[in-house]
């Protein structure tokens, strides 16, 4: 098993502090041009951050949930976040959801990726996860890899590599987050309501501005850096990489002509990405019956997903 940021801001933002390493159910709600959410007392020097979260279900177009790690509220201008942001949409139409990336405020060389989901994230709680090591960063769904993130020499400071403080937030995003701010949040269907249970803050905490760390955090440091994705969960990681994935910054070969020093190039992937790093839509998908479309998860062991 898996052992200053003004995102959101409300001028009557509400939110909540939580210290406790699993925390309970929390309920956040945004009502008007405002938003909600609650982040840690403590920073990680490296982490798991993970939740059960259930979406607001409906109309939600405009409106974005973000579930991350940052220390933008220290370091302003040279801050590091991982993110899932998970991007309402029109009635009838899927949530949408993107990871993301950014290391010493490397803002403009950013490293999003764009999914849709096997499942509806309003009808139950899924859990969500990053594993943040001085290796590798990992997103989860549930017992499921979705994005590998190996460091290497070249990234340098990209990097995420300061204490970071985990936050999640709700918010008005109608400028940019349903179909490039054409949908705008419509607030007769408000509130939107999102959950959060079962959270777990596994890392170190501790001083930002500290030099030296203790010997705890090289002990829990080693703990996570032991964790890594099986043979089984790379099948499961390439599968829902292949359906489920439409941008990846990595394809985006008129953004960056050179892949950034991370990217490692799936040929078979290349093949279904045009220049923008947009997915080329096969004429015919939306004609798959729905069990063609589904994937099913089985566990075995504990830690191990076939989708």
């Amino acid at each position: 098993m898996l052992p200053g940021h003004n995102r959101g801001k409300g001028k009557d933002e509400k939110g909540m502090t939580v210290d406790e390493e699993e925390a309970g159910e929390s309920k956040h709600t945004t009502t008007g041009s405002l938003s909600s959410g609650f982040r840690s007392s403590d920073l990680y020097n490296h982490g798991l951050f993970s939740a059960k979260i259930k979406l607001p279900s409906d109309y939600t177009a405009g409106v974005v949930v973000a579930f991350y790690a940052s220390n933008g509220d220290i370091f302003e201008k040279t801050h590091d976040e991982l993110d899932f942001e998970f991007l309402g949409n029109i009635r009838g139409k899927k949530w949408r959801f993107q990871t993301n990336m950014y290391g010493n405020g490397s803002t403009s060389r950013g490293r999003e990726e764009r999914y849709t989901l096997w499942f509806d994230p309003s009808k139950e709680f899924h859990r969500y996860s990053i594993l943040w090591t001085t290796k590798k960063i990992i997103f989860y769904i549930d017992e499921v890899p979705i994005r590998e993130i190996v460091r290497n020499d070249a990234m340098a400071a990209d990097y995420p590599s300061k204490p970071m403080s985990l936050y999640a937030t709700i918010w008005d995003a109608s400028n940019w987050a349903t179909s490039g701010g054409k949908y705008k949040v419509n607030y007769k269907y408000a509130p939107f309501v999102t959950e959060f249970t079962d959270l777990t803050l596994h890392g170190c905490a501790v001083d930002p501005l500290q030099e030296v760390l203790p010997t705890s955090c090289t002990k829990k440091d080693d703990q996570l850096d032991g964790v890594s994705v099986t043979p089984r969960q790379q099948m499961a990681m390439k599968k829902f990489r292949q359906k489920y994935m439409y941008y990846s910054y990595c394809y985006d070969t008129l953004r960056y002509p050179v892949p950034p020093p991370e990217c490692v190039i799936d040929q078979s992937l290349r093949r279904r990405f045009k220049d923008t790093g947009r997915l080329k839509f096969d004429r015919n998908q939306r004609h798959r019956s729905k069990r063609e479309s589904q994937v099913s998860i089985t566990r075995n062991n504990g830690n191990q997903a076939d989708i």
